[in-house]
């Protein structure tokens, strides 16, 4: 470019491409790439992240929502955010003390499907039910990330809230 001359300016896309956008947005879930010439960023792709507690942020992840019973331990409160823990903590959306023990023990699969059932009734209570629902609709307005910190999601309550969150019609990566 020479100094008189202007940048071209990126094009809204047509109502056909919105199809197409989602299908990006599904298989690559990163606001920062380009698809038709056109940022992904400039469409405002917003989702929630579930991740591991601990572990290092993705580029665009947002708020990180701790959904754990208890806070890490021997880890200063002024360092949960720094050290990528989280920046609110949530306990609203972690099992009960008794069915965190009960996940632990689950060695099996009608054992794990067990606790998943419980843990889902007590997330059918009216106040966790309403949470959910409005984590579900914050999901088309801006990025989260919800976590716990066992390493197995499949073996996680975070399973169980990614499941809850997409029959919410939530935008859940």
């Amino acid at each position: 470019l020479t100094l008189n001359q202007q940048p071209p300016q990126p094009t809204q896309p047509s109502r056909d491409r919105e199809g197409a956008v989602a299908r990006v947005k599904r298989e690559i879930p990163k606001r920062f790439q380009s698809w038709d010439g056109y940022a992904l960023w400039q469409i405002r792709i917003v989702s929630i992240f579930i991740v591991q507690l601990g572990t290092p942020r993705k580029r665009s992840e947002g708020l990180r929502i701790g959904t754990v019973r208890r806070p890490p331990r021997g880890v200063p409160k002024d360092d949960f955010a720094r050290l990528d823990y989280y920046d609110v903590w949530f306990p609203n959306l972690s099992p009960s003390a008794e069915l965190v023990h009960e996940a632990q023990g689950a060695a099996d699969a009608r054992a794990w499907a067990a606790f998943s059932r419980k843990f889902r009734r007590e997330m059918s209570a009216p106040d966790r039910s309403r949470e959910l629902d409005l984590l579900a609709a914050l999901s088309h307005h801006t990025n989260m990330a919800l976590g716990c910190y066992c390493e197995d999601e499949s073996r996680c309550h975070r399973s169980v809230l990614r499941d809850l969150l997409l029959e919410r019609h939530a935008d859940v990566v």
